[in-house]
This record gives C-alpha cells, structure tokens and sequence, in this order.
C-alpha cells in the first residue's frame, strides 16, 4: 500500500471515511480536495489585509509587485503574519490558562462546591514560586493567593512571569541579555497586535524577537498555569492504563463524546456519567450504561486523570460521529470543526456547545459555569440518554479497532518511576544519555492535517526515533496518534525501539513513548528539560541538551506559538510543513538558521517523516559532541 495515497494510516478512521462515501456525507478529507490548488500566496506568507489600501500580495516571482501599497516589502508582510499566529496561538493557550485559575479561584471561595483542592502538594509547591508563605495557611487560603497571583500575571506590565525562574539560570540569561523575557500574558498578544497594524513594526527581525517574548509568555506563562492550576484542582496525573479508537464507542450504551480542550466540565461530566437516577433511566432506555468518550485534548486530560476511553484525535471528530452511535458531543473551544453541526443533523447526534466563546449557528447551547458544574453535567446527560430512542441501529457502524495504552506521565511523576519513591531523580535519566545507552530525548507533538495521511506523520516519525535509542514524550493529538500505533505500550519496547533505549524501558517498566497530557501540557517538557540540566553532566541551559523538538501533522496557530516558545528555549523543532514563511528569504533564514546563535533553538521544515527524525537525530548527535558524552553504546 502507498501510504502516501492514502487518507488516514489508521485501520479503523479508513472504514469510517469509506463509509462517508456510501452515506454521501462530505468530511474534512473531501473539502480539502475541494480546495484545490489552495493560494499559494497563502501558503508562502505574502500576503497582506492589514489595511483597507489592500490586500496586497508580492510576486514570488519578481515579475510583479515587490512592496505592497504602503511600502510594505516581503520581509515586513511575512514577519507580521507570522507574528499574528503567534499572538493567537498564545491567546488560545493562555485563555484556558485563565479560565482554569478563575475555576480554582472560585473553588477556594466556596463558589464551585463540586470542584476540591486535589493536590496540596503541588499547591503548596507553586505557591512557593509565587513567593507566598505556606507554613500554618489552610489549603483554600493558600488556594485563592495562588489563582489571584496567576490571574494578575495576565494583566501586569513590568514584572517577570514568575514560572521564567524555573528555566535554566543561562536559559533566563539569554532572554534578559535579548529583552524577551515575557512581562503580562495579555500585555504581549495586545503588543503584538499593536506591533503588526499598519505603520508600526516593519523589521522583521523585531518583530519576530516579540514573537518569540510573546510565545514565551504561552509556554512559561498561559499553558504553564493551565497545568500547574489544574492538578492542583482536578488531580495530577499518574501513570494510569486505558484503550484509544472508535472502537471504545459502544453499541449497546449509551455513547457521549466530550471534544475540545478545557477539562473542568468534562471531568464533572465523568462523575455524573456514575448518577444513579441518570443510569437507571439509561436502563430503561434499552441501554447498558453511560460511556463517555474522549476527542482531541479534552480527551487527554479525562484519559491522564481518569482513564477515560478516547475515541480519536483531530480527524477523527466527524468519523466518531459517522459511526452513528453517539448520541450526544458536547465541545467547548480550540480545534472544534464549524462542520460537525452539518454533519450531526445527518444522523441522530446531538451537539451541544458549552462556551460563550464558542457558538455554532443553529446548534443548541448550555452554558458551562464551574459553580453549577454538576448540575449543568447532568443535564447535558440527560439529553444523551433521551436521545438514545432517536439511534438508527441500521446506520451503525463503529470499527472493532483498539489499541491498550499508558498514560498520565509528568515531570513529577518520571523521577520517582526512575529512581524509586523514595529517592526521586533524573539521574538515571542524564547517566542513561552519558553513558551512550540513551542518544537523547524528542519531543514529537502537534495536530493532525489532511496535508499529510492522518497520523503517518506521527507514527513514522516516532518509530524512526525510537529505532535510534531516542526516548519520545508525547502530547495532543501526536500522543493519540502514537496510541493507536500501540507505542504507548510498555510492550511495544520490544518492537520498536533500538537496544539501548530498551534496555532501559525494560528495566523500568515504561513505554518507549511517554505521554504526558494535552498540547498545553507542552509545558511539562520544558519543566522536565530544565530539571534535567539541573540534574547536572548535561550543560548549563535547554539549549545544551542533546534534545529535539517535532510537529509533523501541525495545523493550528497554537503549534506556532508552541514551536516558537520551544526554539526560544534552545530547542531544534521541526515542523512537518513549512510555516507561511517561505515567500521571504530573509525571515525564512532567520527562523531556520540565524536564531540558534540567538537563542539556541531554530526550526526546520521537513515533509517526509524519516528525513525530519535524521535531522532530530543528527541535532541530538550534534549535542551529544558538544558535551563529550561517551559514543553510543549500541551502532
């Protein structure tokens, strides 16, 4: 089979898009082939409607137009679109950010009676970053200082965000010495707004310095709080088993799929799945039980805390529903495809949008409010349930594919699996890399794209890794992909990885793919990266470690906005196709080359899975030079 000529390498997504064709019902697949050729103005950055004197466009050619009507020449219009992913995809991040630490605010003032303070420790820990005094202070004092420290970090104007004290003491000098060390969450994305409106900014290389301040605020700030304020209100994960694909739906319950990426409503959303009244009237129904599902990150954070069944990544949203088993998807905000409400009204599904910032025409809305969680979770169930009547069994059709997985790791967690609970370290982890047994570590995360078969680009990458001893952690969408591939198995070691790397899975006992949460959750690999420096043997700062960066399948602004904060950390990230960059030379070598004398970290683009693994590979063999570590104990 050529995979390339293929839509989706996944077994049970390819039975489901065979199944639009004979159902005549049009899926994310066909409106890509619909959009044939796609601008390629577009696709190079070249474009510009910033303006009313617009839009302007460069002739990538030279035959045409060089400067847009105000002036504006490749360099300046690339730069500034660039530089507006960049302000979208942090937004996007840190508004979850802000939602959870209002949820957490609400919680210490008895305001969401059905949300608790889950881990003092973690409380008591980022507290301490924020330079609050824990001794003898009750857990919901403690809690209501915290969530108002991270929501005024959102608004202020000069100070440092606290979390840049966890990089790397050289890693924060780098970003002093460059004036990039992000002030105010908001302040940044308003800057850049400010920044790309016509008439301002127009060297590109200033304007992709703020990218990178902005992108910093994401991962150092917005996402860092989402994580953080998370496990303290809702639990921190621990390595925990479940099954992944559209094979967890279920004929014979009643089936609810919870999409999107904010987990406070769908984790109430598990606790009333389990309401006595509610599973009684399922029953009486015809059904079984209650079986919520996951979709895309929402999924993760259900999967990590709860072991929740997660149906599909990204492409997989409209093929859950084609299986014409799910009676209700509940979806709040990011990555939520405007075609479901379409496609729904093609079967008995029921979609249901729970975000005032997140409405579709048409579609019946009930409104999340973290002090009425449970109440509001109910409800939305009892809609599932009734609808169960409504199923077709005629038109179902769910895949038998599965797949067994382990998720749920985090910086915290690694170290105690490692090096024992009572002697919690990265040791074995930095000696593995010294001693040439461990090459080094990837990062492979992102969205999926019908620009590339769904999930080759993942899977093949991942694989290619872990041939050459690279141990992979994994967020997102990639995570879900891997899933599927069984390389979140501790078995799959055995298969797929090169000897030294599983030697060391076997020893102790993990996948040779760690999964370790949803894409704001990206923040827990720059944690574990900076306590790996702090372990010692490895260099001074990230941009020293024998590690890489990858997404393969990206499609949205917030995998801009991940990469930039990852290459401003010192990281090599590779993006599977190119950002819109390419029709100016000048920004497209700074972000490719020029920026790791700056920072550390550059990007490369690089379609083809294998080619872009060597890269990483050659990058982590580049490092692993440049400390002296030992060769490689296994060629």
């Amino acid at each position: 089979m050529d995979k390339m000529n293929i839509k989706s390498v996944d077994a049970a997504s390819q039975k489901m898009i065979e199944k639009a064709k004979v159902d005549n019902v049009e899926i994310v697949w066909d409106r890509y082939d619909i959009m044939q050729p796609q601008c390629g103005f577009g696709q190079l950055g070249i474009c510009c409607r910033i303006c009313n004197m617009g839009p302007c466009r460069i002739d990538p050619f030279g035959e045409g137009a060089q400067k847009g009507v105000c002036g504006a020449n490749a360099d300046t219009i690339v730069a500034r679109n660039l530089l507006r992913m960049i302000a979208t995809g942090a937004a996007a991040h840190s508004d979850h950010g802000r939602d959870i630490a209002e949820a957490l605010l609400l919680a210490s003032e008895g305001k969401a009676h059905d949300y608790s303070i889950s881990n003092p420790d973690k409380l008591r820990e980022i507290a301490l970053i924020y330079g609050i005094k824990v001794e003898g202070r009750a857990d919901l004092e403690l809690a209501r200082e915290v969530a108002l420290r991270a929501l005024a970090e959102f608004g202020q104007q000069a100070e440092e965000l606290r979390f840049v004290s966890r990089a790397p003491e050289k890693t924060q000098e780098t970003w002093r010495r460059l004036g990039i060390v992000p002030r105010g969450i908001d302040r940044e994305v308003v800057e850049c707004l400010h920044r790309t409106h016509m008439g301002v900014d127009n060297d590109y290389k200033n304007i992709i310095l703020h990218g990178l301040r902005t992108a910093l605020s994401d991962g150092w700030g917005g996402s860092m709080i989402a994580t953080e304020l998370s496990d303290i209100l809702l639990g921190s994960p621990q390595p925990i088993r479940s099954k992944v694909n559209l094979g967890v739906l279920k004929e014979d319950y009643v089936n609810v799929v919870v999409h999107g990426h904010e987990p406070t409503l769908s984790e109430v959303v598990v606790q009333a799945s389990q309401d006595p009244e509610l599973l009684k009237l399922a029953r009486e129904k015809g059904a079984q039980g209650i079986n919520i599902v996951g979709m895309c990150c929402t999924a993760n954070e259900i999967l990590m805390r709860k072991g929740i069944h997660v149906a599909g990544n990204f492409l997989q949203q409209e093929l859950a529903i084609l299986t014409g088993a799910v009676e209700l998807m509940m979806v709040d905000v990011q990555c939520i495809m405007p075609a479901l409400a379409g496609l729904a009204s093609c079967f008995h599904t029921e979609l249901i949008t729970t975000s005032p910032k997140a409405k579709f025409p048409g579609v019946t809305h009930i409104e999340f409010s973290p002090q009425r969680a449970l109440e509001i979770s109910k409800s939305i169930l009892k809609r599932a349930v009734d609808n169960f009547d409504n199923r077709n069994k005629a038109r179902v059709s769910i895949p038998e594919e599965t797949m067994d997985l382990i998720a749920g790791f985090t910086a915290e967690d690694i170290p105690k699996i490692i090096g024992g609970r009572y002697r919690s370290t990265w040791k074995p982890v930095n000696d593995g890399i010294i001693s040439g047994r461990l090459r080094g570590i990837a990062g492979v995360v992102g969205c999926n794209n019908p620009n590339i078969p769904h999930d080759l680009g993942h899977t093949t990458m991942v694989k290619e890794l872990l041939r050459n001893d690279v141990l992979v952690v994994v967020t997102g969408c990639s995570a879900i992909a891997n899933a599927k591939a069984g390389l979140l198995a501790p078995e799959s070691a055995f298969e797929s990885a090169g000897r030294g790397l599983r030697e060391i899975c076997e020893a102790v006992g993990i996948p040779p793919v760690l999964h370790v949460g949803s894409c704001v959750d990206n923040s827990r690999i720059l944690i574990a990266c900076s306590k790996i420096v702090e372990e010692g043997g490895l260099g001074k700062g990230i941009s020293d470690l024998p590690v890489a960066g990858a997404a393969p399948e990206w499609m949205s602004e917030k995998a801009v906005s991940i990469g930039f904060y990852f290459v401003a950390s010192g990281v090599f990230t590779v993006f599977g196709t190119p950002q819109p960059v390419l029709g100016s030379q000048n920004v497209t070598d700074f972000i490719t080359d020029e920026l790791e004398e700056i920072v550390g970290g550059k990007f490369a683009f690089e379609a083809d899975p294998i080619k872009a693994a060597q890269l990483m590979i050659k990058h982590i063999d580049k490092k692993r030079k440049e400390l002296r570590l030992n060769p490689m104990m296994y060629q």
